[in-house]
């Protein structure tokens, strides 16, 4: 961000409609980092005609149920601004009203089509439509097939150790544990993973809000199935059942952290690829006594204070890099 500001004269204008169109476009893409001028271009907006349209919108809107009242403020806003909108402003990006002076608004027919189309489109929302909402807000991951992988390997954890008597259920699953929120964060944010990702980036709930609330969702969902499947094996020489919470949440931040740099699907692929490797190559080459093997190489990576207080501080690390790049996430994954 360089230290450009708008001038009053060019917020003015802009508010106004007058601005040329490419000067519009940079004070357009300037007030998407700069939070002080897109305080003053509202402010500028709110004294002009089309404030006095977004107020009686906004009165309208909070003083009776949001479907029905949508209805009747669009085509309020519609008949006003037909009315108030001088000839020759801007009444849309890219779009100039050439109505001749004396010429008559077309205020009626386009009022009763949005009045028309309001009452098909913006119905009072169904009952559950909240939670569908949350639901959906929640992320790709959450509403996909994701949950029903997790469920499948806390019970494929338990079905082995109890049915099968594999004994390195307990190390099996807390080297395989740290991984799934990983994944869960790959399938929740991107244009690859969510089709209407284009749409929720230009949200003011972007950016690593966004991310930080599909990321808690992830682990809402993970974290208390695989740590009770992990109460019900034996522990076979590992680490308690909660021994992977802390590395869990410490290559989840860590893949945020990366995602900054070089986007969710290969910050993912590095963070997961690289705790399986570092725990399972090990054991993969090690001559028989394979399930004693990862019982040691997990106990290593996991049990232990010092282990423990290694992932804590990394866990504080990533998180405090992922405050001071914040501002990278409002463009991730745009592209």
């Amino acid at each position: 961000m360089t230290g450009w500001h708008a001038s009053d004269d060019l917020v003015t204008r802009y508010a106004s409609g007058s601005l040329p169109e490419p000067d519009a476009w940079s004070v357009e893409k300037h007030l998407e980092s700069c939070g002080g001028c897109a305080a003053r271009v509202s402010l500028a907006v709110r004294q002009t005609a089309a404030g006095v349209v977004l107020a009686d919108v906004r009165e309208a809107v909070l003083g009776a149920g949001l479907g029905t009242a949508l209805g009747t403020a669009l085509g309020t806003a519609l008949e006003a601004g037909a009315t108030r909108t001088a000839p020759g402003a801007r009444t849309g990006r890219g779009a100039r009203a050439s109505a001749a002076p004396g010429a008559p608004a077309p205020s009626t027919p386009v009022t009763s089509r949005a009045r028309l189309w309001a009452s098909r489109r913006l119905a009072p929302p169904p009952a559950g439509s909240r939670a569908a909402r949350v639901l959906w807000a929640a992320g790709p991951a959450v509403r996909g097939a994701w949950p029903v992988a997790v469920l499948g390997v806390a019970l494929a954890a338990v079905l082995l150790a109890r049915f099968a008597d594999f004994a390195g259920a307990r190390p099996l699953l807390l080297a395989v544990a740290p991984v799934v929120p990983i994944a869960g964060v790959a399938l929740s944010y991107g244009a690859h993973a969510d089709p209407l990702h284009e749409i929720a980036a230009a949200t003011p709930s972007a950016g690593l809000r966004l991310v930080l609330t599909r990321t808690a969702a992830v682990l809402a969902v993970s974290l208390p199935l695989l740590t009770l499947a992990g109460f019900l094996v034996p522990s076979s020489g590992a680490p308690g059942a909660a021994a992977w919470l802390l590395p869990g949440l410490a290559l989840t931040l860590a893949s945020l952290a990366l995602a900054g740099y070089v986007g969710f699907r290969a910050a993912t692929a590095v963070t997961g690829g690289g705790w399986l490797c570092a725990v399972l190559s090990p054991v993969l080459t090690a001559d028989g006594r394979l399930t004693a093997r990862l019982a040691e190489q997990v106990s290593a990576c996991l049990g232990g204070a010092t282990a423990q207080g290694g992932w804590a501080a990394a866990a504080v690390l990533c998180a405090a890099l992922l405050a001071a790049r914040r501002s990278a996430y409002d463009r991730l994954e745009r592209r």
